[in-house]
């Protein structure tokens, strides 16, 4: 089987080492100068920024992505935060950190009780279609729980816990569950797409960059190949990496009802927005190497410091911290300037610079749909799938989301008849 996939970001370049491992044929097409989308590393005064992740991995070495670079042979090391993450609360007009795992301390005792009825519950009777804050509240009424909420899905998701449905937050914490907290990627997120990159080429997979797929061929409903630089390129199957919005634009549409259904299913996906803000520091702000949630910070959700696990991601004797704050409005200078103003009041200000801000949105967002808003892996086209932030697996946080689907495609693929000549 020949795949074409169209983008070469972490979704692509995953199901490409998939398909070479396998004995399959593929050729990337990449628009860009460079391969690994938002999850690559951007040098700037000797510290290892990022196109976009934050340098860590939300289950670290034993969740879904981990296990798919094994799966491939990708070498990379992932080193496990300790502890997992921790919470900034006031404490008596000063501040106080606590595990994740203590989040129901604040609560009285009737509200944690009222939280392990609804646990409990929620194993027996599946929760509707609602917001994952309407799940809890007004039934417990603490503003603590929903404090803490926004911060770990502003965090791990860019959304708000009233933008997630209870049912994907309750698959999420499954999967934290099974799977555990988060880890760091030695040499950053560029040791993975390195690593990709070299077992695709090792088995003979083709990567072009500098290369626009400017259409996707269709005969009788079914992709048969892509036009990029005016050159048509035949394959059994094509897979796109850039989300089913962008990918929609690349074929004509046929008319039929499947695909009014696909298009009012496209038009109602929300992607997910944000904000990251890049540190360097000469001392150690968070101390640890796992995530600092700030549930009572005007805008920042999060902040990681990954040289307490890799000094490498800055100069020597400087520390690298990120923060991400789900995007609230789109007034976006006052969205940076109230990130700062947290930062400014979490760190004292002559302790760190200031060494980027970047801002994720419209057609480079966070993620292309919002967890839980996915529209799945196929499309009403046979022989197109879509891999990426945009067709995450079910509980899936980001790249943990992206190989979830990047799994089901090749479950998917293994099913598909093809009368390509292998």
């Amino acid at each position: 089987m020949k795949a074409l996939i169209i983008g070469g970001g972490l979704g692509g370049l995953l199901t490409a080492a998939r398909l070479v491992k396998a004995g399959h044929r593929i050729e990337i097409f990449e628009r860009q100068a460079l391969i690994g989308g938002r999850f690559i590393n951007l040098d700037y005064k000797g510290y290892k920024l990022t196109s976009g992740a934050l340098h860590m991995i939300p289950h670290g070495s034993r969740g879904p992505l981990a296990s798919m670079l094994r799966q491939v042979g990708a070498d990379v090391k992932i080193v496990t935060s300790s502890p997992p993450a921790m919470l900034r609360i006031p404490d008596n007009g000063s501040v106080r950190d606590i595990p994740f795992k203590n989040f129901s301390s604040p609560l009285s005792l009737t509200d944690k009780l009222k939280l392990f009825y609804l646990n409990t519950k929620s194993r027996f009777v599946k929760p509707g279609d609602e917001s994952f804050k309407d799940w809890f509240f007004p039934f417990i009424k603490d503003p603590w729980l929903i404090k803490f909420a926004n911060a770990y899905c502003g965090w791990a998701l860019s959304m708000r816990c009233d933008d997630v449905s209870v049912r994907e937050m309750l698959a999420i914490i499954d999967n934290m569950r099974r799977y555990g907290g988060p880890g760091v990627p030695m040499g950053g997120c560029s040791a993975i797409i390195n690593a990709l990159e070299q077992v695709i080429l090792s088995g003979g997979g083709i990567i072009h960059t500098n290369s626009q797929v400017d259409q996707i061929l269709i005969v009788d409903s079914r992709a048969v190949g892509v036009e990029a630089g005016g050159e048509t390129i035949p394959g059994d199957v094509v897979i796109s990496d850039i989300g089913h919005q962008l990918t929609a634009q690349l074929y004509d549409h046929p008319d039929t009802d499947e695909f009014k259904e696909y298009t009012a299913a496209l038009n109602s996906a929300r992607p997910a927005p944000g904000i990251k803000i890049c540190l360097g520091a000469n001392m150690p702000l968070i101390g640890h190497s796992g995530i600092l949630l700030t549930p009572y910070a005007r805008r920042v959700n999060g902040i990681n410091e990954v040289t307490s696990i890799d000094p490498s991601l800055a100069p020597p004797g400087k520390h690298l911290i990120m923060s991400h704050q789900a995007l609230q409005s789109d007034d976006i200078q006052s969205e940076i300037e109230l990130g700062l103003k947290d930062l400014e009041d979490i760190f004292h200000k002559d302790d760190y610079e200031v060494l980027m801000v970047q801002t994720y949105r419209n057609g480079w967002p966070v993620n292309r749909a919002g967890s839980g808003s996915d529209l799945g892996n196929t499309t009403p086209i046979k022989g197109l799938y879509i891999v990426g932030d945009g067709a995450k697996g079910k509980g899936g946080i980001e790249v943990e989301g992206v190989a979830m689907g990047v799994e089901n495609t090749i479950g998917l693929l293994q099913n598909f008849k093809t009368n390509y000549a292998r």
